[in-house]
């Protein structure tokens, strides 16, 4: 058709597919109920305290909200004891990653990621013109060394998920220590921290403890602990010159006002996150424990999800249970074609798939 009108860096790119809604399943099965332990959300819901804030801000829908987050900034520097020049807050954690490709990368540069890991570092860095140097897990875990072994002068970005995901895995303050030494100060570090509220591990790092020792950008988000997936809301951390070179690429009103509400009010509902946390220490040993009965392996989670072995009819199996209702997420993205991965949910859901997988296993 002549000339090529999309940009030559966006050839190999492939496209986020999210997990399947609930909606959908119930449409495509005929299905009046269905369970979806695929996307790593809290099955527990929002803080009461974030929903009672997001009726208070209804009112005032026709007003654009606060484009610099002003009061959920103010909580989160309470929160941390940092200044609110130090925080940024972005539609989910996702927009801070492409905030830091577009603010930090030009064509040409190297970004480092491990494999597996969250697909939208490598999206971000093509989409940016970067050229993705990639260091595979060693057990599913990230290989920090080998990360450190493949930075060169032209690495401006390393991104660091922990724990990561899909695997669930994390990396103990030992290793990031040893990765951040002697790194060259021009490659800014990015400790992607999604699931830490969900971490229980004595060895797990305190990362603000990196902000002031070399260019580091920490986020967090509260889609997962928090429960706040439907509205889309994170932030990052980092200096102020960092933190304004993002907020520079920044798309005004990039957090809308209910959001931003709600995850003020979360942020201060410790009650509501220790139930989540005792919800995952409850029911994560039931999953782990039937899995393995069954006779799959599965990959030790510090997360709110278990990546598990099932072998060459992993797929067969996320369709059948598609068809009984329960949803799980299969790793074809990740090219990990005989893996699923399952979020841990209320006890009736899990006992739902649990059911459902030994019920198609003996098929």
């Amino acid at each position: 058709m002549g000339r090529q009108l999309a940009r030559k860096c966006l050839e190999g790119v492939n496209s986020y597919s999210p997990g399947k809604p609930i909606e959908e399943v119930q449409r495509e099965y005929g299905l009046s109920r269905a369970v979806k332990l695929a996307s790593n959300e809290n099955p527990l819901g929002p803080s009461p305290r974030a929903l009672e804030a997001i009726r208070r801000a209804l009112p005032n829908l026709h007003r654009y909200p606060d484009s610099h987050c002003f009061y959920l900034v103010r909580e989160l520097s309470r929160h941390w004891g940092l200044p609110p020049e130090q925080f940024l807050v972005g539609n989910g954690s996702d927009e801070l990653i492409t905030l830091a490709a577009r603010a930090f990368l030009d064509p040409g540069d190297e970004v480092v990621i491990a494999e597996p890991t969250f697909l939208i570092y490598r999206i971000a860095a093509q989409i940016a013109g970067a050229r993705v140097k990639v260091v595979k897990s060693k057990q599913f875990r990230y290989d920090l060394a080998g990360m450190r072994r493949a930075v060169t002068p032209r690495t401006r970005l390393a991104f660091i998920a922990n724990p990561d995901n899909p695997t669930g895995t994390y990396v103990t303050k030992a290793e990031v220590d040893a990765f951040m030494e002697d790194l060259p100060p021009g490659v800014i570090v990015f400790l992607d921290e999604a699931y830490a509220e969900l971490v229980d591990a004595p060895d797990y790092p305190d990362s603000r403890l990196y902000l002031d020792r070399r260019p580091v950008i920490l986020t967090r988000t509260f889609s997962k602990a928090y429960g706040l997936s439907g509205i889309r809301v994170g932030y990052g951390i980092g200096s102020p010159e960092l933190i304004q070179a993002m907020q520079k690429v920044r798309e005004p009103f990039n957090v809308n006002s209910l959001a931003q509400a709600a995850a003020a009010a979360a942020l201060e509902d410790s009650e509501h996150l220790e139930t989540t946390r005792r919800l995952l220490r409850e029911q994560k040993p039931v999953l782990y424990r039937a899995l393995e009965e069954l006779g799959f392996s599965c990959v030790p989670s510090a997360t709110n999800f278990i990546l598990f072995h099932v072998g060459p009819r992993a797929g067969r199996l996320v369709q059948a249970l598609l068809k009984r209702g329960i949803i799980v997420r299969d790793m074809l993205a990740w090219d990990l074609p005989e893996y699923i991965r399952v979020t841990v949910g209320l006890p009736e859901e899990n006992q739902a798939f649990i059911q459902a997988v030994k019920e198609e296993s003996i098929k």
